[in-house]
């Protein structure tokens, strides 16, 4: 047989067609990479280290938590009325002093912060099944979370002047339970020898918290977005950190004082207030307390001309008893049960000393979310107290209305 009927032979259609197609196929995919496609990521498989969590917390600023409505409706500008750290000319209004006894007048936007991850399972705002515990340093967060839904907390960590801190919590082992903010006994002796406040309270460092319930890390990821940078699926989440604490700026102006008042020992009581309150809520304890503060005197501040002295301070609290004071616009929206007094020890120029206890009830109520608490006395109708060496006598102002100068027989 000649070769090229032998190479006739071999080359039948049959056993060339294979490979043919594989080479057509071959081409094909070669032209589809040339039109610019590419491959989305595997949508749905787990990998528990690539599946990330960024939880940006939001920036807190006393200037918008002060504009609120009070109780007429009205944009209530806490700084209309603070003579005590009205600047003047004689001098800053909250000066270096008073940062050192009572730290910022407003709040300090805080930097680090605890936070607490609840997982439920598949079951949205279920039982919780496990918590995961971190510290993070700056308002993002991420962490490895499991498939299924979530509860989320965080609260901020507690910075002191001096180091020493009053806010104590009560974490639970059962993770049902809420976290507790709460403030130990002060166990100097009553200013005021009140049958109901034998003792008071620290007052509370600065507290911001933030809570949510049923988020979920779902399979299909839904509210999920790619990061090509990273190569991973990421979820964004926003948690908003809410005060929780509430600042008072109780002050007492003292009329024709011409020196009578010459100091003030440095502490003082609110109460009614609330002893402890809920991180997961914002909601405060219903058990009233009366809480410790300092107080400072200065002599010689201007008000409308008149030159008057002012007792003054800064006084944290965890506010109304069974209120979250973000929730209300409104006093009436506010149940408050409680009666509030302001007691406060003054020493004479004599070296007596007396304690004033001023009704403040109407006060505190319209400032449900803090504010300044203001009492004014004429001292040209307050005795001097003759008797040294203890307290001379207790005045108590009963139903302290604002404004004007409040004038009482002894």
């Amino acid at each position: 047989m000649s070769r090229k009927a032998e190479m006739g032979r071999m080359t039948p259609i049959g056993p060339m067609r294979p490979m043919r197609l594989l080479s057509l196929l071959g081409l094909l995919l070669g032209l589809l990479s040339l039109t610019g496609c590419y491959r989305e990521p595997p949508l749905h498989l787990y990998d528990p280290e690539n599946i990330f969590i960024e939880m940006p917390f939001a920036e807190v600023r006393l200037d918008l938590y002060w504009d609120y409505k009070d109780n007429l409706g009205i944009n209530y500008d806490w700084r209309a009325e603070w003579y005590y750290g009205m600047d003047d000319e004689n001098g800053p209004g909250w000066d270096d002093e008073d940062k050192r006894i009572f730290g910022e007048l407003e709040y300090v936007e805080p930097s680090s912060f605890q936070l607490r991850r609840y997982y439920t399972g598949e079951e949205e705002k279920g039982k919780r099944l496990y918590r995961l515990m971190d510290s993070k340093v700056g308002r993002t967060f991420r962490g490895a979370f499991e498939w299924g839904y979530w509860d989320l907390l965080a609260w901020n960590e507690i910075k002191t002047l001096d180091n020493i801190q009053s806010l104590r919590f009560d974490e639970s082992d059962d993770i049902e339970k809420p976290v507790i903010a709460y403030t130990g006994e002060d166990r100097s002796a009553s200013v005021y020898r009140s049958p109901r406040y034998q003792l008071a309270y620290y007052e509370p460092e600065q507290l911001f918290a933030a809570s949510d319930r049923g988020i979920g890390i779902l399979r299909d990821l839904r509210d999920f977005y790619w990061n090509e940078v990273e190569g991973k699926w990421i979820r964004e989440l926003s948690l908003y950190l809410e005060p929780i604490t509430y600042i008072y700026l109780p002050q007492v102006i003292l009329h024709h004082n011409k020196g009578r008042v010459s100091l003030v020992p440095g502490m003082a009581r609110l109460t009614g207030m609330a002893g402890k309150t809920s991180l997961n809520t914002g909601i405060a304890d219903t058990a009233a307390v009366a809480v410790a503060f300092k107080m400072r005197m200065k002599h010689h501040k201007k008000k409308f001309g008149e030159d008057v002295d002012i007792i003054g301070g800064r006084l944290m609290t965890f506010g109304i008893c069974g209120q979250n004071a973000n929730r209300i616009t409104r006093t009436e929206e506010s149940f408050d049960g409680q009666h509030h007094t302001l007691d406060l020890l003054m020493q004479f120029y004599n070296g007596t000393d007396s304690t004033f206890v001023f009704d403040v009830t109407d006060q505190v109520r319209k400032r449900f979310k803090g504010g300044v608490i203001t009492v004014e006395l004429d001292m040209d109708t307050v005795p001097i107290p003759r008797r040294k060496g203890g307290s001379g006598f207790e005045a108590v102002i009963e139903d302290y209305e604002d404004g004007g100068t409040y004038e009482f027989d002894m």
